[in-house]
């Protein structure tokens, strides 16, 4: 039997369930779905957002509140989960939530944004090193899926306008090159593997210039799969349909 396994980055929580986030989660019903940029403390949220009907909700938070954040909700309890992993670089700003399911492990992440200057490109790129150890050191174990905002637009099919964006964060190539490293490593672009050479599919819209009305947008949410489990997965989508955020769910289905 399948299972369906979406990541969303849902701009703020709260704000999501005011925009139908729950009736979204109960009419799709996956058996994981993994939220970022939560923006939220879990004192902040009453239990019907903590863990919504049917689910268990393991959340992860920055120590800055209103500020970054992750959630994975999961149908079956997991076997394992955990947020925490030792390090400042890893745990401060809440961007990690690892769970594990049958066979593989689930790393739930929201990559930082090199936007803000050379001291935040310099931390996400330390991130994403430090990041891909991390999931190859669980690897030896289990194979590893990551799912989440990753952002950072792989190739020129990724996004609307890439000759304009070649200097803008989220596409430089020393951001593309990790991509790359993480391709090298064994792990598959999951939506690549099943639309190989198809245009126009994006994840990420600037809402300030509605460019979601005319689909210019990036593709920078993903689920990256372990060579070793690709034999299992039977598709992988956007759902570009799905509004309440800047960004719409991406997903899997996993025999």
């Amino acid at each position: 039997m399948s299972k369906l396994l979406l990541s969303w980055n849902v701009n703020g929580v709260r704000a999501a369930v005011q925009k139908g986030f729950l009736e979204f989660l109960r009419d799709v019903e996956p058996d994981v779905l993994g939220i970022q940029e939560t923006k939220a403390h879990t004192e902040q949220l009453g239990d019907d957002v903590l863990h919504p009907e049917g689910y268990t909700g393991i959340w992860n938070q920055a120590k800055k509140k209103g500020y970054s954040g992750v959630a994975t909700f999961v149908k079956d309890k997991p076997a394992f989960s955990t947020s925490q992993f030792g390090e400042d670089l890893l745990d401060e700003e809440g961007r990690i939530v690892l769970t594990e399911h049958d066979g593989f492990y689930l790393f739930n992440v929201y990559f930082p944004n090199g936007g803000r200057g050379e001291e935040r490109l310099k931390y996400k790129l330390d991130f994403y090193k430090r990041f891909l150890e991390l999931a190859n050191a669980y690897r030896k174990k289990h194979p590893v899926i990551i799912c989440g905002d990753i952002n950072t637009a792989h190739r020129e099919i990724d996004l609307a306008r890439p000759k304009q964006n070649e200097k803008t964060s989220g596409f430089m190539p020393v951001e593309r090159a990790w991509l790359d490293e993480l391709e090298a490593n064994g792990y598959v672009d999951s939506f690549r593997a099943f639309h190989p050479g198809e245009a126009e599919w994006y994840t990420w819209w600037d809402m300030k210039s509605r460019s979601r009305d005319r689909n210019v947008g990036w593709r920078i949410d993903y689920f990256w799969v372990d060579k070793a489990l690709m034999p299992r997965v039977t598709d992988a989508f956007i759902l570009r349909d799905i509004h309440g955020s800047d960004h719409c769910p991406v997903g899997i289905r996993i025999d």
